[in-house]
């Protein structure tokens, strides 16, 4: 996969005889991945670029049609493709929000200059989002990972994107 490519989605397997698919989108809003076009599917390290053709909702999810996929074995052989696409179609955020992947990697530091560790993940809660910090090597005041609530208004400080560093208001032994 490119480096300047991100993954929106998942194809599932095929429905129908046409050549439709099931598509799992990661999307904030579902449906958003169809505003994204052309799509990536990355196979098996493998990417191909598709237009789709038509979508419609199909149960809880959703299937889409390729214009150049018109029945069911051409389009199994897509089944569990990734669904990529270029980052510049991805668009900006406004001022203070973040997509999680520009979070991960960065460094956590408290607000009195402890360093905590590295975004390793993030996982949403009903209430906010939450950071998963691993601890560097020696430095991790006896925690190997931390969960640390995205609360911009409490506990985040500041989020630095070119230094890739997070500041926290976050007792180090907690």
């Amino acid at each position: 996969m490119s480096q300047d490519s991100i993954v929106v989605g998942k194809l599932g397997a095929p429905h129908g005889i046409k050549g439709w698919l099931k598509v799992h989108s990661f999307t904030d809003d579902p449906e958003g991945i169809f505003d994204f076009s052309p799509w990536l599917i990355n196979q098996q390290g493998n990417l191909e670029t598709f237009e789709v053709a038509d979508w419609r909702r199909s149960g809880k999810g959703f299937i889409a049609k390729f214009a150049h996929i018109n029945d069911r074995d051409e389009a199994m052989a897509y089944t569990h493709g990734e669904i990529t696409v270029e980052q510049s179609q991805i668009p900006e955020l406004p001022q203070g929000e973040f997509y999680w992947r520009d979070l991960i990697g960065m460094s956590v530091v408290t607000n009195k200059g402890y360093s905590l560790g590295k975004v390793d993940d993030l996982m949403e809660t009903g209430s906010n989002d939450v950071l998963v910090v691993k601890a560097n090597n020696n430095d991790g005041f006896g925690k190997s990972e931390r969960l640390l609530p995205f609360l911009t208004d409490s506990v985040i400080q500041n989020v630095n994107l070119d230094a890739k560093e997070i500041t926290v208001d976050w007792d180090p032994s907690f």
